[in-house]
């Protein structure tokens, strides 16, 4: 009887042997393919939206982005205007790994000073509130001076009508031809009133003293639009940061 059982017992261990075998070769190929992933995210400077609390950051008082409280607000004494001259034939969007990001060139002239537009790209949810309200997406425009020094202009996207200018980036951004994208005045409201104060920018390494430019009035993008946009990023948000002792300051055209 001993012998009669033997041979479906070695039959057995064989098979467990072979499945066990087959199971660390796959957990092997799994680790390896998670380190190459993890090993390529790291080289693209990837961060997770949902694990915001790892993210480093290189100081700590003056972060963005902030509800602004319309009540606050503070008014400017100088005249505040902001001109835009951007270029309007684009054909270089990207999706970086945590926006759709466009590179631009073009100056905006911000309170008599001077900035060149470097990018912009956009969020969703937006990361500034109003009074404690999230529109469905925010777009940034980022503006560098000669001596290094960053202003960013926020807008609002709201669901409406189809916005021409966003539509040509999610065209291009999906599109092997390159869609040009030329209608850039169409994702900036008429009046440029904006609420205004120092942050940081809203993605690793968060580095501090950012002009922040936030518009009052936002435009109007469809509700397909946004689902289109949502396909890529549904929360590349970072969550609102303490306002501290900063001053947020209004200037309405």
């Amino acid at each position: 009887m001993k012998k009669k059982l033997l041979i479906p017992v070695m039959f057995s261990s064989l098979l467990l042997v072979t499945a066990c075998t087959q199971q660390a070769q796959t957990k092997t190929k799994e680790s390896a393919s998670h380190t190459q992933e993890s090993a390529h995210k790291k080289v693209a400077g990837h961060f997770e939206y949902d694990d915001q609390k790892s993210w480093e950051q290189t100081s700590g008082k003056m972060q963005s982005p902030i509800n602004i409280l319309s009540s606050s607000a503070k008014k400017m004494t100088d005249s505040g205007k902001i001109e835009l001259n951007y270029s309007s034939k684009i054909t270089n969007a990207e999706n970086n790994g945590h926006s759709i990001q466009v590179t631009d060139s073009g100056t905006a002239t911000i309170d008599e000073r001077e900035f060149n537009l470097t990018q912009f790209h956009f969020h969703a949810e937006s990361e500034h509130t109003i009074d404690g309200k999230h529109y469905p997406m925010e777009a940034h425009f980022v503006n560098q001076a000669q001596d290094g020094r960053l202003a960013v202009i926020g807008v609002f996207f709201e669901e409406g009508s189809e916005n021409k200018g966003f539509q040509e980036v999610l065209n291009d951004v999906t599109d092997d031809r390159k869609t040009e994208i030329s209608d850039i005045p169409e994702m900036f409201p008429k009046n440029m009133s904006y609420y205004h104060y120092l942050g940081s920018l809203t993605t690793p390494p968060l580095t501090e003293n950012v002009e922040w430019y936030i518009l009052k009035n936002p435009v109007q993008v469809s509700k397909e639009q946004i689902k289109s946009f949502q396909k890529f990023y549904d929360h590349n948000n970072r969550n609102i940061q303490s306002l501290n002792d900063r001053v947020i300051l209004e200037h309405d055209e």
